[in-house]
């Protein structure tokens, strides 16, 4: 069997969709015919998901939180949290929090940054991950 030309052929018979769709049986299916409801995905491939996301992360923060590399490790990965859970734009929004951030890499300090996070409706909707975040700030 030539597996190359049975993966050109597939992707011919079933195109390529990089968001999920219902197929023609009303199925959630994605990428190449990939039936979400009946296969669902390996944790190989959870695993690869979550780290092209912590990257898509990671790179969005540098582009958008100044000086985001030189925050201690607790800071930076609270932030990627965030990140992943509100996305960029819901994120940059956070600005009492953001601004405590920024003074915390000048005094080394980011209690205040860790009380004002659990002032937000992220913190009501999300308690216990607001309180493991506020802990990694208050503690960074």
């Amino acid at each position: 069997m030539n597996r190359d030309r049975l993966k050109n052929n597939l992707l011919r018979e079933e195109g390529l969709r990089l968001k999920p769709y219902k197929c023609t049986a009303g199925k959630l299916t994605i990428g190449v015919g990939r039936n979400l409801e009946d296969r669902g995905i390996t944790e190989a491939t959870a695993d690869q998901m979550l780290n092209e996301d912590i990257t898509i992360c990671i790179t969005e923060l540098q582009a958008n939180i100044p000086k985001f590399n030189d925050h201690p490790d607790a800071v930076q990965e609270t932030l990627v949290d965030l990140c992943f859970n509100l996305g960029i734009s819901r994120l940059k929004k956070f600005k009492k929090t953001l601004g405590y951030i920024e003074e915390g890499l000048q005094t080394g300090n980011y209690t205040k940054a860790a009380v004002e996070l659990l002032n937000s409706n992220y913190a009501l909707q999300l308690p216990n991950r607001a309180r493991r975040n506020h802990e990694r700030l208050f503690n960074a």
